[in-house]
């Protein structure tokens, strides 16, 4: 059974063949790579990068699914008396872990909480940046941290400026599950082993971006522009299968006859 991916080696040899170029084999790949093969592996990953880097929600991007994906692919538990969080336990560098966290999906629940039972509370977070906050609540919040009584069920979750952590407002008044969708960091190509995180049937898109840049640096313009245009055709298709197939919504449009 053919392997679902392609490996950084498999998709180097194929813009060389095209271009008649001496094939690396797994030996040679890291160390004995030299002119255009080295050139063909650069345009490899800088394809590679432009495709992830096109869409903030790919969904080969996205992090596991916890047991309740209703809500997230992720979490971070609050702590009674804390407003602010970084969005990776430990790190305050979110953009070390995520290249994409979807502010406008963001759930609240007690559901799972050690101590919590049924009937659970629930709710979306409403997104609000640091400077709508500060203009609207920051007031009316100043006493939260040294006033136990001020503190509530959060209702609105805070963007900071650099989007490394998030606060949440009312500051919580226990503890509560914050479920997000986040999205991962793709990773260079190094190994010769190494594969893409998208399925084979894409990998066409890839060649076709790295053929551009091949073309490019022949100065092969028409051929860089046939390049070009089965990219964007391709990324297209991606976009169509991978980003949100489906409607929000339907609507029935069926005519009732009374």
């Amino acid at each position: 059974m053919a392997a679902p991916f392609r490996t950084y080696l498999d998709l180097t040899n194929t813009i060389l063949r095209e271009l008649n170029e001496v094939e690396l084999t797994s030996a040679s790949f890291a160390s004995s790579a030299k002119g255009i093969q080295k050139l063909v592996k650069d345009h490899i990953n800088r394809a590679y990068f432009d495709i992830c880097n096109a869409e903030d929600k790919w969904s080969f991007l996205a992090l596991g699914d916890p047991a309740n994906n209703y809500y997230g692919n992720t979490t971070v538990d609050t702590v009674s008396g804390t407003r602010w969080y970084n969005f990776v336990s430990g790190t305050s560098n979110v953009t070390t872990w995520y290249s994409h966290v979807d502010y406008d999906n963001i759930t609240l629940t007690e559901e799972g909480v050690s101590g919590k039972s049924a009937p659970y509370e629930i709710r979306k977070l409403y997104p609000v940046t640091i400077e709508y906050w500060n203009k609207h609540f920051a007031i009316s919040e100043a006493s939260d941290k040294s006033d136990a009584q001020s503190y509530g069920i959060p209702q609105r979750i805070i963007r900071s400026p650099k989007n490394d952590k998030f606060g949440l407002s009312p500051i919580p008044d226990g503890v509560y599950s914050i479920f997000f969708f986040a999205y991962s960091q793709p990773t260079e190509l190094i190994g010769q082993g190494d594969t893409v995180v998208f399925p084979k049937q894409y990998s066409t898109v890839l060649l076709a971006r790295a053929r551009y840049y091949m073309h490019q640096f022949k100065d092969n313009i028409s051929q860089a522009q046939l390049a070009d245009a089965e990219y964007k055709k391709g990324l297209r298709t991606m976009r169509e299968q991978l980003i949100e197939p489906f409607p929000d919504s339907m609507t029935d449009d069926r005519i009732v006859v009374v």
